[in-house]
């Protein structure tokens, strides 16, 4: 008799890095493999939004196994802000221990995914002498480059990142991209903690008993051609370096724990004409707020741009918005014919297919831009934090998907450009060639996961590499 394949896998404590995770186990359910989801105790993120997802995930998946690994013991807690990473990888290491008894209960364990922030698991699986693979949740782009920037600055020069200001770096394969737009944690100081924990991570990108036997990334090869075969040359690399297997997987789309009952806003959408909304919706985190007086400075913009449009509000501080208190008096009456305000949440992906749906202001956060891209709809950039500023330079560049907003880098957008910028892609010559642009990306990304598609013979190589990596079965207590 044929022993079950098991998958486990290992998610990130975010939502932007749960979502696509469940997206692979959908598609490893759907060829057969038994799915185990190991779960570090949500309630380490100080986000409930978090946490009510992953327990949508659970209720919407009965296929999957999830297993909340035991509770360590001082649970830790991650720390926002500049410490948020260092306490991300304290949290991760300290359940290593408890992920090494799960995986031990299993008679065998096919392979284990492991969220890219979660690297510290190889330690275990590499003990075990299980397989595993890393899923790497942003671009290909964004990991040729975080590949690459531990060997950019000459050890002992002196210079940092921060200090280069707006000076391109010059990354193989990639458009030079300014140090001031890399994510936060590079642009430390090189003493700090955060600053040495990035490197090494990301130095651990390119060697592979750190890594994994391969990386799997949420991305279309079409998408990002250039970046994607940079992943595949000596020369991404210094000498003696060599990045894994790359499997471009993308992309994980779709509804995993999200509300059965039909959102409001997708009533409303369904009255309004083709193409005719504009939608604004910055991620799903907290950190993705606005400040009081750039949310007054948004709907100002959209009040005068004469546009429909629908838009999901956070308020400054995380609170439930107080939309009276936040926006201008009298907005809501004098806009509610063709607009709609939603407070925190609304089922984006299923928004952005609406056929009313004609752009989408977007924080450029990865899943957004692929959500943008196959529902065929142009973007308008407005990066806040983390990689989206980097994607931004390939949204508006190679894949020539989006324009900009170009007040982000000054702190403020203001209301004119938000007037300005909606009416461009909405109504110019320019934002029709946009939309055709998109249009071919979208073909190209629903052909990726059909026969003799990119993205279907990466996952058949990758089970086929994972199965030529199967090591004997070690005795355990049985799942």
């Amino acid at each position: 008799m044929q022993m079950e394949k098991t998958m486990v896998l290992y998610p990130g404590l975010a939502v932007s890095h749960f979502f696509p995770m469940m997206r692979l186990a959908g598609a490893l359910v759907e060829h057969g493999y038994a799915v185990s989801v190991a779960l570090i105790d949500p309630t380490v993120i100080p986000d409930a939004a978090f946490g009510a997802f992953v327990a949508g995930a659970v209720a919407s998946m009965p296929s999957v196994r999830f297993h909340t690994l035991a509770l360590v013991e001082d649970p830790p807690r991650v720390i926002p802000g500049a410490q948020f990473l260092v306490s991300y990888l304290d949290v991760v290491r300290r359940y290593n221990d408890h992920l090494h008894d799960f995986l031990c209960s299993f008679t065998r364990v096919h392979a284990v995914v492991v969220d890219s922030l979660s690297t510290q698991a190889f330690v275990v699986t590499k003990s075990l002498g299980i397989p595993s693979y890393l899923l790497f949740t942003s671009s290909a782009a964004s990991l040729a480059a975080f590949a690459q920037l531990p060997y950019v600055l000459a050890e002992g020069s002196g210079t940092s990142f921060k200090e280069l200001g707006d000076t391109p770096v010059e990354l193989f394969g990639l458009p030079p991209i300014p140090a001031s737009h890399l994510f936060g944690e590079a642009l430390e100081d090189p003493d700090s903690g955060t600053y040495k924990s990035t490197m090494a991570l990301m130095a651990g990108l390119s060697t592979i008993p750190d890594s994994g036997d391969g990386i799997l990334v949420n991305t279309v090869e079409s998408l990002e051609a250039r970046a994607v075969a940079a992943l595949g040359d000596p020369q991404c690399l210094p000498a003696g370096r060599v990045m894994p297997p790359v499997y471009c997987l993308g992309p994980f789309l779709g509804g995993i724990g999200e509300a059965k009952e039909l959102h409001n806003c997708l009533a409303w959408l369904d009255v309004q004409p083709d193409h005719s909304v504009v939608i604004l919706c910055f991620g799903s985190t907290g950190t993705a707020n606005h400040s009081e007086e750039q949310l007054r400075e948004i709907a100002v913009g959209l009040e005068k741009s004469g546009h429909r449009f629908l838009w999901v509000v956070r308020a400054p501080h995380g609170d439930d918005p107080d939309l009276d208190a936040l926006l201008p008096d009298g907005f809501m009456d004098r806009t509610g014919g063709r607009g709609l305000v939603v407070k925190q949440w609304a089922p984006q992906a299923e928004v952005l297919r609406h056929r009313a749906t004609g752009a989408f202001v977007t924080h450029c956060g990865w899943n957004s831009v692929l959500e943008g891209v196959t529902a065929g709809v142009p973007m308008l950039c407005w990066p806040l934090h983390s990689e989206q500023k980097m994607n931004r330079l390939h949204m508006v560049g190679e894949m020539g998907v989006a324009m900009e907003m170009v007040g982000w880098q000054q702190g403020l957008v203001q209301a004119g450009e938000v007037e300005r910028k909606v009416r461009l892609v909405m109504e110019s010559e320019e934002g029709g060639k946009l939309r055709a642009r998109v249009a071919a990306h979208k073909e190209a990304a629903a052909a990726a996961w059909d026969d003799g598609g990119s993205s279907r013979a990466a996952f058949a190589r990758f089970l086929s590499d994972v199965d030529g990596r199967q090591a004997p079965a070690h005795t355990g207590e049985g799942a």
